[in-house]
């Protein structure tokens, strides 16, 4: 008797929980979800400085190319939220693809310009290159001023004397 009531309790406990598994969407494992930032360079620096601050409402585009036509093959826009953030969200492998993170415009009218060098970042979007995580990083990029801003000279200053001292 105690048997049959062990089993009656799993079964009211198992079967629920397996309907319940059958009923939730499959979730896609391979999803690779690249993470990244854009910011301001008031002083034209070339880098993040502790002047710079990151712009909400950026536009930034991933595109992936075949490494010997160099067609595009996957291509995908983001907006940064509030924070100068943006994700992506890859259903697909890449494999030999390569993928770049690109400016495309910047809605801050006080810091326009796309800054050479910060403005494009490169990721990888395949599962089989060491990395555990699904989660890709790219690197900052960043917008510049068309002018420096007044107290640039002597923030630069600063990072020039300690430079020196190393």
């Amino acid at each position: 008797m105690a048997r049959l009531a062990v089993v009656m309790l799993m079964a009211l406990c198992v079967l629920p929980a397996l309907a319940m598994a059958a009923r939730l969407p499959k979730v896609n494992r391979n999803t690779m979800v690249v993470e990244g930032r854009t910011y301001c360079d008031p002083c034209r620096a070339g880098f993040e400085t502790s002047a710079s601050y990151f712009i909400p409402g950026a536009t930034v585009k991933l595109e992936c190319k075949d490494r010997k036509t160099m067609e595009v093959m996957y291509t995908d826009e983001a907006t940064t939220d509030n924070n100068g953030c943006y994700k992506f969200f890859v259903h697909d492998d890449h494999k030999d693809e390569m993928c770049d993170v690109k400016l495309v415009k910047s809605p801050d009218t006080n810091c326009p310009r796309i800054s050479p060098g910060r403005e494009q970042s490169r990721v990888i979007l395949n599962h089989y290159n060491g990395i555990a995580s699904q989660t890709r990083y790219a690197n900052n990029m960043g917008f510049e001023k068309e002018e420096p801003d007044v107290f640039c000279a002597e923030l630069l200053k600063q990072y020039q004397e300690f430079d020196e001292e190393n």
